[in-house]
This record gives C-alpha cells, sequence and structure tokens, in this order.
C-alpha cells in the first residue's frame, strides 16, 4: 500500500488545484485520556464532500450530538484545545485534527463514546497511522483555501504569536526551557514531512508540576492530568527529560504540532506564515479568533 505522501502531490500547483479528499475505509483508535484518565474509543470514518470534520459525541443512553470541528466551538480547557456544543465536550482533539490537517483528509466523522480523545504515548503517530492504513480519495468538490492577507498579532507578556502571508502554511517557532535552552524550529507543513518531523513529537511537561496537578485533580475529583506520566508524555526533571528525547527539539516540534491541529478550526487549509514564541493552547485561539473576526486580513480562494 502506497504512503499517505506518496498519494498527495507534494508541488505548489498540485495544492493549489486540489480537490476535497476523505479517507478510502474507516479506522479505529482507543485509549486513556490524558485529563480524565478514563479509556475511551474513536472510530474515524469517510464523509461526504463538504462536511468537513465533525466530532459525534455518543452518550450512554444511545443519543449523541455531533461538534463540527471550528474555531466558533472552541471552549478553554486546561493544557488541550476542546470544543463544545449545546452543553457537550469533547476535548484533547488537537492532535487527531492536525494529523487529518497535515495529511490533507477534509472530510471525516469522528466517532467517540468518551468526553476526551486517547492521548496514546502524547505524540500524533498513532494518529498519522489509522490514516495511512485507511487511504485517502479525492472528490469532486475543490478545496477553499484561507489566503492571509497581512500580518495579524497577539501577546500575552513574554508569549507572541503571528500570522502573515505565505505561498503555503508554514510555522517557525522558538521556545526556552529552563535548564534545557532554547529550541527552534521553521519550516512548511507538508503531508510527505509531518509523519516523521513533527507527528512524533510529544506533549511534555515539568515533572514535579504534573504530579502536583495530579494530585490536585484527584483531591478535587477534577478531570485534570489523571492520565499523564511518562508513558503518555515527555516529563522533564531538572535538565534532563525522564527516558529521553525522541529528537533533540522534540519540545518545540510538539508546540508546531499543537499549532497545526489547533489552526485546524479554521476550516480550510491555510496559506501563511505562523511565527511563535512561547506559544499555548490559549494564544492560539486568540489568534485564530483575531484574525477570523477580521475580514480585511483574509480571503477564502
Amino acid at each position: 500500500m502506497p504512503s499517505l505522501s506518496q498519494l498527495i502531490a507534494p508541488t505548489r500547483q498540485a495544492t493549489a488545484c486540489r480537490h476535497q479528499a476523505t479517507l478510502t475505509h474507516a479506522f479505529e483508535r482507543s485509549g486513556r485520556g490524558l485529563h480524565t484518565g478514563l479509556r475511551g474509543r474513536v472510530r474515524v470514518s469517510p464523509a461526504s464532500p463538504g462536511h468537513g470534520v465533525v466530532f459525534r459525541r455518543w452518550m450512554p443512553d444511545g443519543r449523541f450530538t455531533d461538534i463540527p470541528a471550528r474555531w466558533n466551538l472552541q471552549v478553554k480547557q486546561p493544557a488541550c484545545t476542546a470544543l463544545r456544543k449545546d452543553g457537550v465536550l469533547v476535548r484533547t482533539v488537537e492532535h487527531l485534527l492536525a494529523s487529518l490537517s497535515a495529511l490533507r483528509i477534509d472530510n471525516a466523522l469522528i466517532e467517540t463514546d468518551a468526553e476526551e480523545l486517547p492521548i496514546f504515548d502524547g505524540s500524533a503517530v498513532p494518529w498519522c497511522e489509522g490514516i495511512a492504513g485507511a487511504g485517502r480519495v479525492e472528490q469532486g468538490e475543490p478545496v477553499r483555501r484561507l489566503r492571509v492577507l497581512r500580518r495579524v498579532s497577539v501577546s500575552v507578556r513574554h508569549r507572541r504569536l503571528s500570522i502573515e502571508p505565505a505561498e503555503d502554511f508554514a510555522i517557525s517557532a522558538h521556545i526556552e526551557l529552563c535548564h534545557l535552552g532554547a529550541f527552534d524550529w521553521a519550516g512548511s507543513i507538508l503531508p510527505e514531512s509531518f509523519p516523521e518531523d513533527i507527528a512524533p513529537a510529544r506533549s511534555f511537561g515539568r515533572f514535579i508540576r504534573v504530579m502536583a496537578g495530579r494530585c490536585y485533580g484527584f483531591v478535587a475529583r477534577k478531570p485534570l492530568l489523571q492520565g499523564c506520566g511518562p508513558r503518555s508524555a515527555a516529563l522533564l526533571f531538572r535538565n534532563r527529560v525522564i527516558g529521553g528525547l525522541r529528537m533533540p527539539d522534540e519540545t518545540v516540534r510538539h508546540r508546531v504540532l499543537d499549532i497545526v491541529g489547533d489552526f485546524a478550526l479554521i476550516g480550510h487549509p491555510i496559506e501563511g506564515r505562523i511565527v511563535a514564541s512561547h506559544t499555548c493552547h490559549d494564544l492560539n485561539h486568540a489568534l485564530i479568533a483575531a484574525l477570523m473576526h477580521d475580514r480585511t486580513a483574509w480571503e477564502l480562494v
């Protein structure tokens, strides 16, 4: 079976002219959530042109709620991206959204029986493998792209984030961590490189802060970091990472992964360059809102 990078033409012309795409077959994954610690099952299925990416949250009584993966349904939750519609929540969606977006799957139905998607090992590799195994098929409708026309930026203290015009979707990210130093990554988000360059980068956090958060969540009976540990994240302890890093700049690459997943909530492929310094989910969503509310800063093409 050919890989997704072989199925998708990497040229600028092919990107500009491509049609919408969905999965050839459905695939399933299951695992525990980062915050709830509860096990959930996810089925990702093909969808028709124009459907977009939609989450279907099944409840124990057999009812379900469809929640489109759109920026205006995003709600604030600790250390993840979450969506809510009609009072129904689905959280920690960013890694799956990043994988679908980077691998150019425009239409998909994502069914889940849990509030939170699985975190797996903290990376997006299981999602990419599921997409590759399911296959990709183009559909009849053309893709509409969001083209950034001028720079838009947001900042909160030392955190800065902006988006500016570019020919493709590119990201430049910077992060500096105490005891570990500064890390930078820059490049375009392409289907042929994303599974190897960005998807393996894991969620990370300070070991002591994670353990304190877990204790607080347990005592307060709140879904906070109950599934976080060395098997589901890269945990930092002073000047090292427990179990080691997968790549020297894994931390900044994970920031890139989160940016791709969060900006997938725009609902269209992006022609623009994001410049990030110490960004986080909250700042990502603030820039998305600022961009989408400024109709002079972008156009659909």
